[in-house]
């Protein structure tokens, strides 16, 4: 007789196959006609809030694997957050103004079609047509949010409230205008901030130079009158802009006799100089201070310097003394005005020498092209000491790539010195995750000179600046806050459209003013979201700011910055930083690298599997990907997604309604795990509060691999498909199972939210599992069981080795062939019953005895047809059923009975 139609068989419409790239866009739209982010909005409304604030992405791209990298861990953490009760809505945001977008724009407008109206007019299209593809790409991975009111920096409203923060600190007396170094692109044709900046490698001449002491100074100071300061650098071309040269006051010097001559140096660099390892010592200088006040013969140009004291001169390269320019760099600008020198700076826009530097030969030359010169002109005076190729980082243009100038040239800065001290109190009161992020700010803040603000560019918040017809400048901030209510109405557009009289005249200032035309620094753009963003809906400070660890230097510093100097207070509590996507060469995966759309990475794995790979990842430092280890992401999916339809196709005559068993009721293997899953809540829920992605995908992934489908449906499968539909047991497990599936799909839904939708609809949910709350966390019911169910789980590992061994030995085939001798110490002969279940034997024989031994023989009696099991029992109860075990026979009769 064949009884395989009474055999209970899972069976479920949950595919196996996920078809990610095809079932998630069904969901998309779904939730959105639903208004789902409303509802959960809604539904969290009496919550404590939780403001994570979105540092805004540049809109000039295609969003790529970084970018997804930051977005779902913020999606995790605001997920999670709201299934934890919290009301934490999520407004992003997108950095609109800016070089990288005005860099694409202009090199496709041809010269005459470059006026700044046009220019800010093809800038506004390309930004919203990005914005626009990017929120379509985050949108596609599942991220909730306001994605039809984000903030952009471009708003007039925005521009707004940039202005009015901007007005504050001009009226206490923190902008000013000043002639000093920034960092200058060439390729660009406008100042860099510091986080514009990216070091790459170059080459460049290193040379040795002889400046000659003045024979009067010599003998001033007791030395030779043919001693020589000797001058080591890596920037040749700087020295048409020489005016002094610095020794560090405590480090010893000596002079050396060498070649006819006499040279001066540190003492420490002697021996590493190329010609003087072995050039006799003439005299040595205990401290560097006694030779401040020497004065030298410039090398190429007809005048003279002095050498003074600086901290900043080491003994780990170079010579010890430094040649000073105080028009080409910032230690060197403090120096200079210490000592009252000009900030010369020979050097113009495109990076060409100009007359200023003296050297006919050099004017029109670059300054690359002038080392080669300069070099050769040494040479010719007989004050080449050395040269060889030094290769080393160096600054370069983050859009153009092309090698950073360091230039004075006049421009606006805010003074961050009066306000750093209080910026560096507050960083003290951040949560820094992982901590040493804490260091990284520190030092950014800490090393802070005054923050060049101005921009050479048409594309951006314009700086609300007058001049005068003599040249002097007009900084009102109560004609800044009339611009501002203009702007909120008009945009700022309104700066270059409307002429200068008319300006000037509407926002109540004088007569024969003229605009100035440089832009803000779209630093102060992003810097003022909290103002922008944050302080309007009352959500001042955030309590998260989660970016890359490349915004230490850039977003989180003039956040913080802008804040302290208008508010005393620090934008964000926390601060969350990630690390870059890597290849596995160690290379970062970015737009400037060519790395592939993330859309494509969609398009071919789905959103859930891109989610699970961010979850698995520790983000707090650089992340590897390739498809190698995106293909072992998936099989973790595919892992997961059969664990979700296992508990679905084993609830099929599940109604929870009205099968539901108290767990007092449940047996002991069912107690033991529902403690585990309890176990399991806790560490999930807790490891999304503590932001440990990686704590929470391996213990949803261990618990679906090992405890559930490798051991307890495993276990189940005799009690789920042969005992009486509504047996006590059986109902029991079911129980269970269903409690597992409603919690494991809402503990998997922020790290999967489209296949935990899917699954939580399979259950027969109507509502979205994403309105669900986390499972409540409890502690163990029976926390006694745990080392009884250890000893019962370690029995159960040696029995599977005895039972390979016996079947490698052909005694047996599968393990329902086997009855199993055990002799322990810790099992009582009534758990006979229970170990035959574990250990999915027909038989057991308990031995309470050591020492611990198992032994496995072939089960006597005959093989149930219908359970499989082996028993002296089987046709023993009813004749119309010879091969069954007492067990399916009840079970059999009772489905005919009722049919």
């Amino acid at each position: 007789m064949d009884y395989r139609d009474t055999v209970l068989l899972p069976r479920t419409s949950f595919p196996m196959r996920a078809e990610l790239p095809k079932r998630e866009p069904v969901l998309l739209e779904r939730w959105g006609r639903d208004h789902l982010y409303e509802q959960i909005l809604q539904a969290r409304s009496s919550g404590p809030r939780f403001i994570l604030h979105d540092g805004p992405p540049f809109a000039n791209g295609n969003a790529h694997l970084g970018h997804a990298l930051n977005k779902t861990l913020k999606d995790l953490v605001l997920k999670s957050r709201n299934m934890m009760g919290f009301f934490a809505p999520y407004i992003p945001g997108w950095d609109c103004h800016g070089l990288p977008i005005e860099a694409k724009v202009m090199a496709d407008l041809p010269p005459e079609g470059r006026d700044a109206l046009t220019i800010r007019r093809k800038c506004t299209a390309y930004a919203l047509r990005y914005l626009g593809i990017q929120r379509e790409q985050f949108e596609r991975l599942g991220i909730f949010g306001d994605w039809q009111r984000p903030y952009r920096t471009l708003d007039p409203a925005y521009e707004a409230e940039v202005l009015l923060l901007f007005a504050d600190l001009a009226e206490k007396g923190l902008v000013f205008e000043g002639l000093r170094p920034v960092f200058w692109s060439t390729g660009c044709h406008t100042a860099l901030a510091e986080a514009e900046v990216e070091y790459l490698q170059r080459t460049d001449p290193a040379i040795d130079i002889e400046f000659p002491l003045l024979p009067e100074s010599c003998r001033e100071h007791g030395l030779p009158e043919d001693t020589r300061l000797l001058i080591w650098t890596t920037t040749p071309w700087t020295l048409p802009a020489n005016l002094a040269v610095a020794l560090h006051p405590a480090l010893p010097y000596a002079l050396y006799a060498v070649g006819g001559r006499h040279l001066l140096v540190a003492e420490a660099r002697a021996e590493v100089i190329p010609g003087l390892e072995r050039a006799p010592r003439v005299r040595r200088f205990p401290r560097g201070e006694e030779l401040c006040g020497l004065r030298y013969r410039h090398p190429l140009l007809p005048r003279t310097g002095s050498v003074y004291a600086a901290d900043f001169v080491t003994e780990d390269s170079g010579t010890g003394f430094v040649h000073i320019a105080p028009g080409h760099g910032m230690e060197d600008y403090l120096l200079g005005q210490e000592h009252g020198l000009p900030p010369l700076s020979p050097v113009d826009d495109d990076g060409r020498f100009t007359q200023e530097c003296g050297i006919p030969e050099l004017v029109g030359l670059t300054v690359w092209e002038g080392n080669s010169r300069i070099i050769a002109l040494l040479q010719a005076e007989g004050l080449l000491w050395s040269e060889r190729a030094y290769l080393h980082d160096y600054p370069h243009c983050w859009r153009s790539k092309t090698p950073i100038l360091f230039r004075s040239v006049r421009q606006w800065f805010i003074r961050v010195q009066s306000f750093q001290p209080e910026a560096l109190r507050l960083i003290d009161e951040v949560e820094w995750i992982p901590s040493r992020a804490r260091n990284r700010i520190r030092g950014a803040v800490e090393s802070r000179r005054d923050w060049c603000i101005s921009r050479q560019r048409s594309w951006g918040i314009p700086l609300p600046v007058f001049y005068r017809e003599d040249g002097s400048a007009l900084l009102d901030p109560e004609a800044i806050r009339k611009l501002a209510r203009a702007v909120a109405r008009s945009g700022t557009d309104l700066w270059y459209a409307t002429d200068d009289a008319s300006l000037a005249r509407e926002l109540g200032l004088p007569s024969g003013l003229r605009k100035g035309t440089d832009t803000l620094d779209v630093w102060i753009d992003s810097g003022c979201s909290h103002a922008a963003v944050l302080a309007p809906r009352g959500e001042f400070p955030a309590d998260l700011y989660l970016e890359g660890s490349d915004q230490h230097r850039g977003w989180f510093q003039s956040s913080l910055l802008l804040s302290v100097a208008r508010s005393g207070k620090a934008p964000y509590r926390t601060v969350l930083t990630n690390g870059f996507v890597l290849d596995l060469d160690g290379r970062k995966l970015a737009k400037m690298a060519g790395a592939r759309s993330l859309s494509d990475f969609v398009a071919l794995y789905g959103a859930d599997t891109l989610r699970l790979w961010v979850a698995s990842e520790d983000y707090r430092d650089d992340v590897p990907f390739s498809q190698e280890i995106l293909s072992r992401i998936s099989d973790t999916y595919r892992l997961l997604r059969n664990a979700f339809r296992i508990l679905l196709a084993n609830l099929h005559d599940f109604d929870v309604s009205r099968h539901s068993v108290a767990e007092e009721r449940f047996p002991e293997l069912d107690r033991y795990m529902a403690d585990r899953l309890r176990s399991l809540i806790r560490t999930v829920v807790d490891g999304y509060r503590r932001y440990e992605f990686p704590t929470v995908y391996h213990a949803l992934t261990r618990f679906c691999s090992t405890e559930l489908s490798a051991f307890y449906i495993d276990v189940l499968k005799d009690r789920l498909y042969c005992d009486a539909a509504d047996s006590t047991a059986r109902r029991a497990s079911q129980t269970l199972l269903y409690r597992m599936a409603e919690s494991l799909f809402r503990l998997a839904a922020p790290l999967i939210p489209f296949t935990a939708e899917e699954a939580w609809q399979s259950l027969g949910k109507s509502a979205s599992v994403h309105l669900e709350l986390f499972p409540e966390e409890e502690a163990p019911r029976d926390g006694a069981s745990s080392d009884r169910w250890a000893r019962i789980l370690e029995l159960r590992t040696g029995v599977n080795e005895a039972l390979e061994g016996s079947r490698q030995a052909k005694e047996i085939g599968k393990s329902l062939e086997a009855e199993v001798e055990i002799h322990s110490p810790h099992f009582l002969p009534t758990d006979a019953e229970l170990l035959a279940e574990v250990l999915i034997v027909s038989q057991v024989r308990l031995f309470r005895d050591e020492p611990t031994a198992i032994r496995v023989r072939r089960a006597s009696g005959r093989q149930c047809a219908r359970c499989w099991k082996y028993s002296e029992e089987v046709g023993k109860t009813e004749p119309a059923h010879p091969a069954l075990c007492p067990r399916c026979t009840s079970v059999v009769q009772a489905r005919r009975n009722s049919a």
